[in-house]
């Protein structure tokens, strides 16, 4: 099984879908297989899920604007089971929402042959396991750039794709679902591969961005921040060295050309083809770490990125220092026991710190 033949497996209309969350994940994914004449249903919480069935769903594409007028959402999970049976639901919350979701999720028990996590992160998926039977559970990874605009209304910024695993029996079905809507999915063979490659992606400039309220153009242009994140990205490969598991190339991300860039070349030679490279699509987009920071959010994904690789490393006697600093400082951040100005647009306060602990 491999990322080349999923395209060529016709999938049945009997499945029906259940997206949990109705952000731009949930919005993008759920809407195009509506689009596409899956059946397909919502659960949110309130005020936003009565929001979206009076507002219904917008889907901009490039020059084209999708609407399902008349979206199906429901605010809890035993109602929406009434409305008859779920082949495979489609987790799209954030990382810090997945363990209540899993406790609620099991005190309805309910018989989905499938639960497919697009979220990030590495541990996701044996935390669902760990609730809803680990055999239920498929690991799935998002490349495709999507901008929440208000609740069920997003834009595509730019089609990548989507990774699904291809260790389960609805896997190629799912795959080919999604194809059909035009999600451009492919299948892989090794889940941890595909999900730390895409953990990789999600750690480059977004820590550092919230931390010095700078734009990823600038973190890439800024000599010595830029080095702190090549050693961030070192520090998890290391990490996936020490676990056997290797770089995977996403559907339009060249993991495995990024990687040998970052580790291979020094760091004079390797920013400005990654400045480059990234500064093209993400510059002067902030991050999801910053859009919560400074939206005033009380809860980060961080520690489920760079707070995972210091996990992980913890358990291998792996050192991580600038994981173990963005995520800290990070989450102090959050917490308010560090104010924001400390830090906005001072990387020598940062570097300070790095120089500190070590």
């Amino acid at each position: 099984m491999t990322a080349d033949n999923s395209s060529q497996i016709s999938a049945p209309s009997k499945l029906r879908f259940l997206v949990f969350g109705v952000g731009a994940i949930g919005t993008y994914i759920g809407g195009s297989l509506l689009l596409s004449g899956h059946s397909v249903i919502f659960i949110e919480r309130e005020p936003i899920a009565s929001q979206v069935r009076s507002r219904g769903l917008r889907i901009r594409m490039g020059s084209k604007e999708h609407k399902v007028p008349t979206p199906i959402v429901y605010a809890d999970l035993e109602s929406a089971l009434l409305a008859g049976k779920v082949d495979v639901a489609i987790v799209a919350v954030k990382s810090f929402d997945t363990l209540s979701l899993a406790q609620a999720i099991s005190r309805v028990n309910p018989d989905f042959q499938a639960v497919l996590s697009l979220q990030n992160g590495v541990e996701n998926e044996r935390l669902l396991g760990t609730h809803l039977g680990q055999s239920r559970v498929i690991a799935g990874v998002v490349t495709s750039a999507v901008r929440r605009i208000d609740a069920g209304d997003i834009v595509l910024e730019r089609l990548r794709g989507i990774g699904v695993a291809g260790d389960h029996p609805l896997s190629e079905v799912i795959t080919a679902a999604f194809n059909e809507a035009g999600l451009n999915a492919q299948l892989y063979e090794n889940a941890q591969g595909m999900k730390w490659s895409k953990m990789l992606s999600n750690l480059l400039a977004n820590a550092s961005s919230a931390i010095l309220d700078m734009t990823p153009a600038e973190i890439f242009s800024h000599k010595d921040i830029y080095a702190l994140e090549v050693r961030q990205i070192r520090e998890a490969l290391q990490v996936m060295d020490a676990s056997n598991i290797p770089v995977i190339n996403l559907p339009g991300a060249p993991m495995q050309l990024l990687t040998f860039i970052l580790c291979n070349l020094p760091v004079g030679l390797s920013q400005p083809i990654v400045k480059q490279a990234l500064g093209r699509g993400r510059g002067g987009k902030m991050p999801s770490f910053h859009i919560d920071l400074h939206a005033g959010k009380t809860k980060s994904e961080v520690d489920y990125l760079n707070g995972a690789v210091v996990r992980f490393a913890n358990q291998l006697g792996i050192e991580t220092p600038v994981n173990g600093l963005f995520n800290e400082t990070l989450l102090r951040l959050i917490e308010g026991k560090l104010q924001i100005e400390q830090f906005s647009r001072q990387p020598g306060k940062l570097l300070a710190l790095i120089q500190e602990s070590e």
